[in-house]
């Protein structure tokens, strides 16, 4: 993918950018405090499924855009997977310019509302912030994108990114998720006629299934995809492809290339007694039924058995989004359970704290050998061994092992496992001459996303086996970049 040209997009608006330089001395932006998210109350929280984080006041994000300290050589911008013009968008807020600033996160990002939100910023561009190297907390950058997002939505002023000429040629996109949502933004901008295709009934993949509305409202997904939609992207659901139709199907249609991006839905299992008594689920299920499906509601179709005492396998975001749900659908007691330290969990720190302030319980160092059932099949107590680090191996991982001899019971009635997942099989075995890794991975050219066949790309957990959204994104981008320059160079 083209890189953004670092120095061109941080000097736009040149003169009041120079005033605003002028304005504020660096030391004097970096003694300002970073901002704190406006948060529901905890208790509260814990019992309704409405967002947690608030969002910024306008004086909160005029603030913090402030500590920006405009650096000529950004290198918060290489640790954006997607190429996001950080200090452009940014000195817009600290200028007013909010509206500006939204148009400038949307000329390289589909998403800036759901990234906004949902995006790992403290190990991507914040992580390369220069305030670390004072010793200072790094901009928020991720607040404030949220807050761009939201402003101009809000504003009812929404834009919609200028659009190439029609080409008339027709792109395929297999999965609505963000790695298919931003490929089918980058796609449709250049000229191409763009349709996703979603096995599922509603349009945002993870975004909608894997995603509880307490993180990521559905409303904020929807706009997102309605841009999309008015961009001219057409959207297919309940159509499974290589099912419902084959890539043979969509050749003969005209498609000219096609872009894989179902996602890695199916749950990983620990393959220990008891996984198969009632009560026990993989967290891909639970989020799913609870979140597409109405399940929470006794008079649903499909209702998910609803805990008092429910056990989460697992440290990911994934994990703490399955417990934190349980919270708000009654548990009294919810544990995480996760065989590592609290400092080797995966999920992000704001997700850590978040789900202790709602009374989530910790209990690290643990693993659980076997699920134990009642006279009627459902699970009623968990085994669980005690585990501790070994010393650290080459990669300077401690390995977490045994120790001898103790076992734990721990009483529950509903256990969710959150130990990963593997790649959708349905695109690998029914598209004949992908090269497939030995986790049932599509295996790409990772500068071009471009599989064995030449027509296909692919990108996000299908290639990855699991990601965050952002990266899902970058391997859109990416995809649909090197397409573009693919069937350019063949016309």
């Amino acid at each position: 993918m083209e890189q953004p040209n670092h120095t061109d997009a941080c000097n736009r608006q040149a003169p009041w950018r120079e005033e605003l330089r002028q304005t504020m001395k660096n030391k004097e932006r970096a003694a300002i405090p970073r901002v704190r998210m406006n948060e529901q109350d905890p208790v509260r929280r814990s019992r309704n499924k409405e967002e947690v984080n608030l969002g910024l006041t306008a004086a909160q994000a005029l603030r913090e855009a402030s500590r920006c300290l405009d650096c000529p050589t950004p290198a918060c911008m290489t640790g954006c997977p997607v190429g996001v013009h950080i200090p452009t968008f940014i000195k817009n807020i600290e200028a007013g310019r909010f509206i500006e600033a939204a148009r400038i996160l949307k000329e390289t990002s589909a998403l800036p509302a759901v990234c906004g939100r949902v995006c790992p910023q403290e190990k991507q561009c914040e992580a390369q912030c220069i305030h670390l190297k004072m010793k200072k907390e790094p901009v928020a950058i991720g607040y404030l994108e949220r807050f761009a997002a939201d402003y101009e939505r809000e504003s009812g002023s929404v834009a919609i990114p200028a659009i190439a000429p029609a080409n008339h040629l027709r792109i395929a996109v297999i999965g609505s998720g963000p790695a298919g949502l931003s490929f089918a933004g980058d796609m449709v901008r250049k000229g191409y006629d763009v349709t996703i295709f979603e096995a599922l009934h509603e349009i945002g993949g993870v975004l909608k299934y894997g995603i509880p509305e307490f993180r990521l409202p559905n409303r904020i997904v929807d706009v997102e995809i309605n841009i999309l939609r008015q961009m001219g992207v057409k959207f297919v659901n309940n159509c499974i492809v290589g099912k419902t139709i084959t890539r043979d199907d969509l050749l003969a249609d005209g498609f000219k290339g096609i872009f894989a991006a179902s996602g890695a839905g199916l749950p990983n299992f620990m393959n220990i007694p008891g996984e198969n008594l009632i009560g026990v689920m993989s967290s891909n299920e639970y989020l799913t039924r609870v979140n597409l499906m109405d399940a929470a509601n006794p008079e649903s179709d499909t209702p998910v058995w609803m805990g008092k005492n429910v056990a989460v396998i697992g440290g990911g975001n994934t994990a703490m989004d399955s417990v934190r749900t349980a919270r708000r659908l009654g548990a009294e007691r919810a544990i995480i359970v996760y065989r590592r330290s609290e400092e080797e969990m995966p999920a992000r720190l704001e997700e850590i704290k978040h789900a202790k302030e709602e009374g989530i319980e910790f209990l690290t160092l643990h693993n659980p050998i076997e699920y134990i059932g009642d006279d009627q099949g459902h699970v009623c107590r968990m085994r669980l061994q005690k585990m501790q680090l070994a010393e650290p191996d080459a990669s300077g991982r401690r390995r977490p092992i045994p120790v001898e001899g103790a076992i734990e019971i721990l009483n529950i009635d509903e256990v969710i496992v959150s130990v990963g997942v593997s790649p959708n099989p349905l695109i690998p075995t029914t598209f004949k001459g992908l090269e497939i890794s030995r986790w049932g991975t599509i295996l790409v050219n990772e500068v071009t996303m471009q599989s064995a066949l030449p027509d296909v790309y692919a990108g996000g957990d299908i290639v990855r086996g699991g990601a965050t959204v952002i990266l899902a994104m970058g391997d859109g981008r990416k995809a649909a970049a090197a397409m573009d320059a693919a069937l350019q160079s063949s016309l």
